[in-house]
């Protein structure tokens, strides 16, 4: 499984309205247009994009799925990737219900997403990784579960993204 882990665009300020109803700023959605046709650039194909329920997250992956053209249906909600969730939940998740899939991207949040990524390269939340928003790990796993179990392909900025996608 080729596994796109990917942070939300820029968003609202934290307090305009409740944080689960944040929505993307103007530039957000400008700069994750670049990015997904960054992504295209690079060969990423997507076959679904599992997406945080904030509103956020839910604009970042309409993005992607316009960007691939992928169908509604490719695009499925995940409690699993709000920003306080766990991992093993998730792992859970994809692995019964998207254990298939060969090409999936994971549209969330901070700390959530780099925590995600820890525990899949190394079996625990301790390494320091950062994905910024817009930002893209690029992940290949034999087999999704905790520990060890996927390889690094790449970690990339927004703006490198973005520069791809002009």
């Amino acid at each position: 499984m080729n596994l796109y882990i990917i942070r939300h665009a820029s968003a609202e300020e934290p307090g305009t309205r409740p944080d689960s109803q944040r929505l993307l700023t103007d530039k957000g959605r400008e700069k994750m247009r670049k990015i997904a046709r960054g992504l295209t650039r690079l060969d990423v194909r997507l076959d679904l994009i599992l997406t945080s329920p904030y509103a956020r997250a839910r604009e970042t992956a309409d993005i992607l799925a316009d960007t691939f053209r992928l169908a509604a249906d490719k695009i499925r909600v995940s409690e699993h990737l709000t920003p306080c969730s766990l991992t093993d939940q998730l792992i859970d998740e994809i692995n019964t219900k998207y254990r298939e899939t060969e090409d999936m991207a994971l549209v969330g949040h901070e700390p959530f997403l780099s925590e995600l990524v820890s525990v899949l390269l190394t079996g625990n939340p301790v390494l320091e990784v950062t994905v910024g928003k817009g930002g893209v790990c690029a992940l290949t796993i034999e087999k999704l579960c905790d520990g060890r179990w996927a390889t690094l392909e790449w970690l990339m900025p927004p703006s490198h993204l973005a520069l791809l996608g002009l």
